[in-house]
């Protein structure tokens, strides 16, 4: 049932992102150029809105404090943040829209999956190098929160509630989605998608 649960809601979200035009590398260009940021506003609505629904699901009790996972922070997370953003912006693809544009068809998505895989395959190989090179010791205490969240087993960088950081942060997200005009560098709005 988990498994087929599973499909269910990833084919869903692959459906969303397939319509909001995650799929297209025009479209993601587009947006880290800055020229069309309609799909930076859907972004930031999503992380805001499923921000506020899990922070106040946990205060409420509806949600189990103890589901929430931290990823440890070492300075090698954050050298790979840049060089995914990096292949992002050269590729027009992230690890889940590069998937979700393979099953719409896009052939240049499979190109973009072979090298994650290659790219993945060369860190396990070299794993040991990276390890021994101090790239991957935790900083910043490890696993940490912003703020202390009631229940975790992870502590906060500062001394206030996580809960109600994630629920204000979660606002501000949604509050720029809203407010963020539809181009940030001046040029006219280009009408509709180009089909590819």
């Amino acid at each position: 049932m988990q498994i087929l649960l599973a499909i269910v809601i990833g084919a869903a979200f692959g459906a969303v992102l397939d319509r909001v035009g995650a799929t297209n590398p025009n479209v993601i260009t587009g947006m880290l150029t800055l020229r069309r940021v309609r799909l930076m506003k859907t972004i930031l609505l999503a992380i805001g809105t499923g921000s506020i629904l899990m922070f106040a699901g946990q205060m409420a009790g509806f949600v189990d404090v103890a589901h929430m996972s931290v990823k440890t922070a070492y300075v090698g997370v954050f050298i790979g943040g840049l060089m995914l953003g990096a292949g992002w912006a050269a590729s027009g693809f992230c690890p889940g829209t590069g998937v979700c544009a393979a099953a719409s068809g896009r052939k240049d998505a499979l190109f973009f999956i072979a090298g994650g895989l290659l790219g993945a395959a060369a860190y396990m190989v070299t794993y040991p190098s990276w390890k021994a090179s101090g790239l991957l010791d935790k900083v910043l205490g490890g696993k940490v929160t912003l703020g202390t969240v009631p229940g975790s087993k992870f502590d906060g960088l500062f001394a206030m509630s996580g809960d109600i950081l994630g629920i204000v942060l979660g606002a501000v997200f949604v509050l720029v989605a809203f407010v963020l005009p539809e181009t940030l560098t001046g040029e006219k709005q280009p009408q509709g998608t180009p089909a590819e």
